[in-house]
């Protein structure tokens, strides 16, 4: 993955905030809509896009376009350069592999505890049950 090449590809649009703000608000376009393009990415390998595009399916569109918007400032610069950071943490934490789990086994001392237990928990259970008159 090379950070200078997808940050080359990503496509930028600035639009109005909502919320407060006052008349401010009304003539500033200040939230960056940041778009990217994961089907004709260039600076991704085809085995990066297919993991991008499983892993990240609930944000992507259905042309596999990633759309990010960022309206934390009330600078337009500020909003961008946040926007292309949430982005770049985003790829990285959504192409890192999982570590493969190597399955073990509990110890013997584990296991003969646990049936001690359960057959000391079983005799006071026991105990508490009323006598069988016979």
């Amino acid at each position: 993955m090379n950070k200078e090449q997808i940050v080359k590809e990503l496509n930028f649009k600035a639009i109005r905030s909502s919320g407060a703000g006052g008349q401010h608000v009304n003539k500033v376009s200040s939230k960056i809509e940041l778009t990217f393009d994961l089907e004709h990415s260039e600076a991704l390998t085809d085995e990066e896009k297919m993991l991008l595009k499983t892993k990240l399916s609930s944000k992507l569109t259905t042309e596999n376009v990633l759309i990010l918007t960022v309206e934390e400032t009330r600078s337009q610069h500020k909003n961008k350069e946040l926007a292309i950071k949430k982005f770049i943490s985003l790829i990285e934490t959504n192409l890192k592999k999982p570590k493969k789990r190597t399955p073990t086994k509990p110890s013997k001392a584990v296991i003969k505890k646990r049936l001690e237990t359960k057959e000391k928990t079983s005799v006071k259970k026991a105990l508490r049950k009323k006598p069988k008159l016979e």
